[in-house]
């Protein structure tokens, strides 16, 4: 089983579970298999049943794209929320605030749905720091990580990097990708 689909399984199987497990990725592995990288706004939010799975789907309006099809608006799905009386919870799924501003590492796949890769460590918010710089911030997951490698679970570091930084080491990655 490849990666990917390894995630998504996870990301599957924590419906059943009071705790997730999740492969940690590492960023040049969320750049490579993200079909989108998107900056944005998130302007909205609703909750729909996608078979047994109730998603929370957000308007995310796009200002930036490292990577994937040029879109101004992008609808993306996150697991859990309510929807026809029912609400589900899903351990290491991300919240998104309306009105907040992301960077956002996206798979879209056959359901057509567009899913944050690694649910929260997908998700970078953006902040002003004290000069007014953006800076992309991600905290440390505190679900079970696992590397891939080894099958261990593994701690996850929490990443904080100035905009303009984390746009050159998207960019690097995709062009070391792209010259394979």
């Amino acid at each position: 089983m490849d990666g990917l689909r390894f995630a998504i399984w996870l990301t599957a199987l924590a419906a059943s579970l009071p705790a997730a497990t999740l492969e940690r990725l590492s960023f040049e592995e969320m750049t490579a298999k993200s079909t989108a990288i998107v900056r944005g706004r998130v302007t909205g939010s609703y909750a729909a049943a996608h078979g047994r799975i109730i998603y929370t789907h957000y308007r995310v309006r796009v200002s930036e794209r490292w990577k994937g099809p040029v879109a101004v608006e992008l609808d993306v799905v996150v697991p859990g929320g309510s929807a026809a009386g029912l609400r589900q919870s899903f351990a290491g799924a991300p919240k998104l605030a309306e009105g907040a501003e992301y960077v956002l590492f996206l798979w879209t796949g056959a359901s057509r749905l567009t899913h944050v890769i690694g649910l929260s460590q997908g998700v970078f918010d953006l902040q002003r720091d004290a000069t007014g710089a953006l800076v992309a911030m991600r905290a440390a997951s505190s679900e079970v990580l696992l590397d891939p490698a080894s099958g261990r679970a593994v701690n996850d570091q929490p990443l904080r990097l100035r905009l303009e930084d984390l746009s050159q080491r998207i960019k690097s990655t995709l062009a070391r990708s792209a010259a394979r």
